[in-house]
């Protein structure tokens, strides 16, 4: 079981309360995408992704990213079991999508950069630290299914 402080807590409920989830989501998926083309197969009933324009300009991704996001809230609110949270959702994605763990982290990287560049200078060493160590539980949590 993982340990959050008070002020761990604080700092992760602060950056999803200021989240635009519109802009993130999509901003954060669609950077997936292009960034590591081989998550794109997960995709193909999306409509053209052939290129980075038609991934940035498609609206099933863009949603799907905000669908993502809005999933973390899940994680926000329940911080002291994460791992029973995302039981469903972990044996979706390995037994029904067949999706790589390995993408989890991917996403969850592209996501730490679109929050670091809406934050800017608020994003300091410490709001990363714990911003990385929810990223890893939750994670953990989606590869549960996969061990």
């Amino acid at each position: 079981m993982v340990e959050w402080t008070d002020q761990e807590r604080s700092i992760i409920n602060n950056i999803f309360s200021t989240l635009d989830y519109e802009d993130v989501g999509s901003k954060s998926l669609i950077r997936c995408l292009i960034v590591y083309p081989w998550t794109q197969r997960y995709f193909a009933g999306f409509g053209n992704l052939y290129n980075a324009e038609a991934i940035k300009n498609n609206p099933n991704i863009a949603k799907h990213g905000v669908t993502v996001l809005h999933g973390l809230d899940r994680a926000v609110k329940n911080m002291d079991n994460i791992k029973e949270t995302y039981k469903d959702l972990s044996e979706l994605h390995s037994e029904k999508l067949h999706v790589d763990p390995d993408n989890f982290k991917l996403l969850s990287d592209c996501l730490t950069i679109v929050i670091a560049t809406k934050m800017g200078s608020k994003f300091t060493p410490e709001i990363q630290a714990t911003f990385q160590k929810f990223l890893a539980v939750v994670v953990s949590a989606l590869g549960r299914q996969y061990h």
